[in-house]
Order: structure tokens, then sequence, then C-alpha cells
């Protein structure tokens, strides 16, 4: 592979990383709106419905050619599903009803750490200083940036029971990230993708058949039927598409890193939709994370 493949390759890897990260930052402000208007498992359970029948015509005729490939590989597919889909964003959504945003953005941020612990483990790859301190950079900018440049709002905070949930989404996500680095080279990622997606939505369904019967089910109207379009179509399909790809190209810690723009771009799309202030320390935090992520990635 020549230089300038492997610089064309490392850039469709960050590319698709960042599309990830601009899509599942909507995703989080969305969530949050819903909070009130529908359960945590219901929100899961149409949010991956939306996302099978959005992906199947593309990536059913992959699958039926895979069959043999998929029964081979069923256990796989089966840990991926109940990680990436069943559990991790159910966990989100749940946690969403029993902790404030500030807990679950400072608590997601976890999640790349425990991917890079998780690749030295099982990959050997190496924590340089370097990495270190870039990860140190990275993380003091999100620190900045979610406590709002103040010390007092960040010691103040107080932990309940949703933040354990969110915590263990965060590990579940770097379990995820793992099983996708392992994913067979002679299965597509479409297959993939739609098996995975269909597996964690059957696992879902008794939850929320139970969720249902011992409160409602979800009342649909316009703006929660267009909240779960973007959940299940962009947040889903196109998001999770694109990680996985980013993950396949530069590997799982360069692609984690990028995951730390989520704050960024959830701040720039609150100022966008909802006319919330940017200010300086929106800014320098946005800089310190960019920075942090450089000096990670660098060879």
């Amino acid at each position: 592979m020549t230089s300038t493949s492997i610089v064309k390759h490392l850039l469709m890897g960050y590319f698709f990383a960042v599309v990830a990260t601009i899509i599942w930052a909507g995703n989080f402000i969305v969530a949050r709106a819903l909070n009130h208007d529908i359960l945590p498992i219901g929100l899961a359970f149409w949010r991956w419905a939306i996302a099978v029948a959005t992906l199947a015509p593309f990536a059913l005729r992959s699958t039926v050619e895979d069959w043999k490939l998929v029964q081979k590989y069923l256990p796989y597919l089966t840990i991926s599903a109940l990680l990436g889909v069943t559990a991790f964003n159910t966990l989100i959504y749940i946690a969403g009803h029993t902790t404030q945003a500030l807990n679950m953005a400072l608590i997601a941020t976890s999640s790349p750490i425990f991917i890079v612990l998780m690749s030295r483990f099982f990959y050997g790859e190496t924590i340089s200083l370097t990495r270190a301190a870039g990860m140190m950079v990275v993380v003091s900018g999100v620190l900045m940036l979610i406590a709002g440049g103040s010390l007092e709002r960040l010691v103040g905070i107080s932990f309940a029971i949703g933040d354990l949930y969110m915590l263990l989404a965060a590990i579940i996500f770097a379990g995820y990230t793992m099983l996708v680095k392992r994913k067979p080279p002679n299965l597509r990622m479409t297959t993939f993708t739609l098996c995975t997606f269909s597996l964690g939505l059957l696992f879902l369904s008794p939850f929320y058949a139970l969720e249902s019967w011992i409160y409602h089910p979800v009342v649909f109207n316009l703006p929660i039927a267009l909240a779960l379009l973007y959940v299940g179509v962009l947040s889903s399909v196109v998001a999770f598409l694109a990680w996985n790809q980013a993950i396949a190209l530069i590997g799982p810690s360069r692609t984690a890193l990028i995951y730390y723009l989520i704050p960024v771009f959830s701040g720039i799309a609150a100022w966008m939709f909802l006319g919330e202030a940017i200010s300086w320390v929106h800014i320098f935090s946005t800089l310190t994370i960019v920075c942090g992520i450089i000096i990670t990635n660098r060879k």
C-alpha cells in the first residue's frame, strides 16, 4: 500500500467517524426532548424497527447470499446485537429518565477510555506517552465544556441511579466496538449490520410488550414520528454503518477518540436549533478537544 493510499485510507476512516458522531450528537438532543413523551424501551424498540425496515431493502440480498456465514457466526452476531443494539441505547434512554443530561454527557466521555484500554488488553495496542497525554488533553477539554468553565459546577454534580445505567452503557459500547473490530472479513458490513439490528430488535420485543402492558404503548403524533425517523434512519442505519466502517479502516482506538467530539457537535446543534448561546468556554473547549485528538492520533 502506497503512502498516498494510506493517507486516503485514514482520511476516509476519520470522515466516517465524524459523520457518526455528528448524527449521534443530534440523537442526544432528540432523546432528551422525548423524555416526557415516550418510555425508554418503546423508544428503543421503534428506533430499531424503523432501522430494520430502512436497511432491509439494501442489505437483504447480501444477507441471503451470506446466509451460511450468518449461521456460522450466529453466536458472534448474537452477542454483538445484545451489546450494541438491545442494551447500549436502551440503557441511555433509561438513564435519561433518571439523571441529568450533564451527568450523561460526563459519563459518556468514559467510553473512549474503555475502548483504548480494551484495545490494549485484547489486541495489544500500545498506549504511548503521546497518546496518554493527548487523551488527558481531550478529557480536560470535555470536562471544561461540560462544566461551562466552572470548577464549582463540576465538583457539585450529584449522582443518581441513572448514572450507573450510563456508565454501564459506556462500557457496553466499548465492548461492542471491540466486537466490530473482530468482524469476520468475509462477512459483509451490510450483512453484519442487518443481522445485529434484527436480532437486537427481536431481543427488545418481549421487554417492549411488558412495558406496554404495565404502562402504555407508544402514542404516535407528528413530532414523535419525525423524531423516531431521525433516530431510526440516521442515528441507527447511517451512523452505525459509518462507525463500523471507521473501525474497519482506522481501528477502534483512533475511532474512539473522535467520539469525544459528540459534546462539541451537541453544543453546535443546540445553538442552531434550540437557540442556546455559544460562549468563549465552548470555543476554547472545542479547540482543546481537537488539539488532544490530533496529539493522540500522531504516529
